[in-house]
């Protein structure tokens, strides 16, 4: 049987990260994360304060730890009812760990991902049909 992983969101507009004009990428991140481990049979739960303020109030363990550090250090994280994590999202490795999940090795791909080849200034170009097209950037790795 998998853990359960519950998540106690701060007041959210919606739950993907991709609303208004400030886009959180570590949400959008974390809301990618959660979907895979969810297809992989993991049990997550998520609760947004202001859509869902008496989940928070219900639980205990929710409630004490937004009177001693308030709303400002969501995102809290239970797994089984405990603690895992405050004041960040968790990334998918974590997931994974909590809900007993085999996570794929990445693939060796590098700095420049797996959609680029490394140019010989040690830097990225996007993969091209030949060597001699593949344009370096500005240095650094992308």
């Amino acid at each position: 049987m998998t853990a359960a992983i519950q998540i106690f969101d701060p007041a959210l507009c919606c739950a993907s990260g991709v609303c208004g004009t400030d886009v959180d990428q570590a949400l959008v991140s974390f809301a990618a994360d959660a979907a895979w481990a969810t297809g992989q049979g993991a049990q997550i739960t998520r609760f947004n304060l202001s859509q869902q303020p008496l989940e928070f109030a219900n639980n205990a363990t929710v409630k004490g730890f937004l009177q001693r550090s308030g709303a400002e250090a969501l995102p809290l994280v239970l797994v089984d009812g405990e603690v895992a994590l405050a004041g960040r999202y968790p990334q998918r490795a974590e997931l994974a760990r909590w809900a007993g999940l085999k996570l794929d090795a990445p693939q060796a791909a590098g700095c420049c991902g797996p959609s680029a080849t490394p140019a010989a200034a040690g830097c990225c170009a996007p993969k091209a049909e030949s060597a001699a097209s593949a344009q370096p950037t500005s240095g650094k790795c992308c």
